[in-house]
C-alpha cells in the first residue's frame, strides 16, 4: 500500500513499539503506588515527561498528559473558560476548526456561552482584520488550530496571540497537525495552551498532551490527584513512553519538511500536467509541507477514492473523523467553495515515509484511470 493519508494517522515507529512493549512487560505498576515497582514507574513517567518537554521546548511542569488531542482541546477550552474572570465569558473559534472541536463550540453555545467565529478568506487563511474586530475585552479565550487538517493552511498564531494578549485574554492552539511536521517550540510559540496527539507523528493512539504555560489558570475537568491535580486518572504509562519515544525520533524537521514539500509540489504539478481539470486549493499560501487538497473537475470524491484504492493508494476525502458523509467539507464551505466542487475534494497527505517512487507511481497510474471519466463529465455538462 502507498499511504498518503498521514494527516489522519501514522504508523507507530518500530522504536515506539519497542519502548511501549518494555513498559507493558516490565513497567506496568501504578506510578502512584508507594512500593518499589510503583516508584520505578514514577521515575519512568518523569523521564518521559522530561523528554516531551525537551523536544517541545517547554518545562516538564507545563506538560499535562491526556488521552489525545480531543481531550486536551476540551480540557483547555472548558478549563480556561471556567477559570476566567466573570466579565470574560466569550469564546472565539475559527470557522475551520476540526469537526470535533466545532462540536464542542456548538455545545458551549447551546449551554449559553457566548461563542463567536473567526472567518477565513477564500484562500483558506484567517481574516486578521475580522479577528482584530472580534477579539475584545469581554473575551475569555481564543481557540485556533495551528494548521488546518484538510487544506494544510497555516494559521497566523503569532499575530492572533498578540491580538489576544492585548485584549487580556488567553490563546489555545490545537497543534495536532503541526507538531511532528514543522519545527515547534512552546516557549516561543505565543500560545498559552497547546494540544497535541501522539498518533500524528508515529506515536501510539490514545495518548496526547496539553501544554499549559506556567502561571495560566485552568480549572480541572476530570478530578483526581494525577498531573498535579489538573487531570485525574491513572496515567497511560505505555502510551506516554511511546509518545516520548516518537518525539525523540523527529530529528531535523526543517530538512524533512523541505523534502516532503518537494514531493507534494511534484505531485501537484504532475497531476495538473496530466489532468488539466485538476484544481489545487490553497496552493499559494503557507501550508503544511505534505498536504494537498485537490479536485479533478467535479468527479465525486467516492469515484476518485475507488480508483485510488484499486491502485493500492490510501487517500481521503478530508478529515478522517468526519469523512464518508454526503455533506460538503465545512472548511471549503467556510472558504466560499460551491457545494458541488467541495464534494469532489480529495486530500493527499504525505509524510516522513513517503518516497519519490511512490509519487512517480501515482502520477503514472492515476491519470489514465481518471481521464476517461473527466471526458464523460465534460460531455454531460456541455451546452
Amino acid at each position: 500500500m502507498i499511504y498518503l493519508d498521514h494527516n489522519a494517522t501514522t504508523a507507530p515507529a518500530p522504536e515506539v513499539i519497542a519502548a511501549m512493549l518494555a513498559v507493558l512487560s516490565n513497567g506496568w505498576a501504578n506510578s502512584s503506588s508507594q512500593h518499589a515497582a510503583g516508584q520505578e514507574s514514577k521515575r519512568t513517567l518523569a523521564a518521559a515527561r522530561a523528554t516531551v518537554a525537551r523536544v517541545l521546548g517547554c518545562k516538564p511542569v507545563e506538560v499535562i498528559f491526556t488521552s489525545g488531542a480531543t481531550e486536551a482541546n476540551h480540557l483547555a477550552v472548558r478549563g480556561l473558560l471556567a477559570a476566567a474572570s466573570p466579565e470574560r465569558k466569550r469564546v472565539l473559534f475559527s470557522s475551520v476548526e476540526h469537526a470535533g472541536h466545532l462540536r464542542l463550540a456548538r455545545a458551549l453555545a447551546a449551554a449559553g456561552v457566548a461563542v463567536d467565529w473567526l472567518p477565513v478568506r477564500p484562500d483558506g487563511t484567517l481574516d486578521l482584520t475580522a479577528a482584530q474586530a472580534l477579539i475584545g475585552p469581554n473575551v475569555a479565550l481564543v481557540s485556533l488550530m495551528a494548521a488546518n487538517n484538510e487544506t494544510g493552511v497555516l494559521m497566523p498564531v503569532a499575530e492572533v496571540a498578540a491580538l489576544t494578549h492585548a485584549a487580556g485574554a488567553v490563546l489555545h492552539v490545537d497543534a495536532t497537525q503541526f507538531i511532528g511536521k514543522l519545527p515547534f517550540n512552546f516557549a516561543s510559540f505565543g500560545a498559552d495552551a497547546v494540544s497535541l496527539s501522539a498518533h500524528k507523528f508515529q506515536g501510539p493512539k490514545g495518548v496526547g498532551a496539553l501544554l499549559l504555560r506556567q502561571g495560566v489558570s485552568l480549572t480541572p475537568q476530570t478530578l483526581g490527584s494525577q498531573e498535579r491535580g489538573r487531570r485525574g486518572g491513572t496515567e497511560n504509562l505505555p502510551g506516554i513512553v511511546g509518545m516520548a519515544a516518537a518525539l525523540d525520533l523527529l530529528g531535523n524537521l526543517g530538512a524533512q519538511a523541505a523534502r516532503i514539500a518537494g514531493l507534494r509540489d511534484a505531485l501537484e504539478s504532475g497531476l495538473k500536467n496530466a489532468l488539466p481539470d485538476t484544481h489545487v486549493w490553497c496552493q499559494n499560501v503557507p501550508r503544511l509541507p505534505g498536504t494537498t487538497y485537490v479536485r479533478f473537475g467535479q468527479l465525486s470524491v467516492d469515484v476518485v477514492l475507488q480508483r485510488l484504492d484499486r491502485l493500492g493508494v490510501a487517500a481521503s476525502s478530508g478529515a478522517a473523523c468526519s469523512s464518508g458523509g454526503s455533506e460538503p467539507s465545512h472548511v471549503l464551505t467556510a472558504m466560499g467553495v460551491p457545494a458541488d466542487e467541495a464534494l469532489a475534494a480529495v486530500r493527499f497527505s504525505l509524510g516522513s515515509t513517503t518516497t519519490a517512487d511512490e509519487i512517480a507511481y501515482l502520477l503514472q497510474e492515476l491519470p489514465p484511470l481518471l481521464a476517461p471519466l473527466l471526458c464523460e463529465e465534460e460531455l454531460l455538462t456541455a451546452p
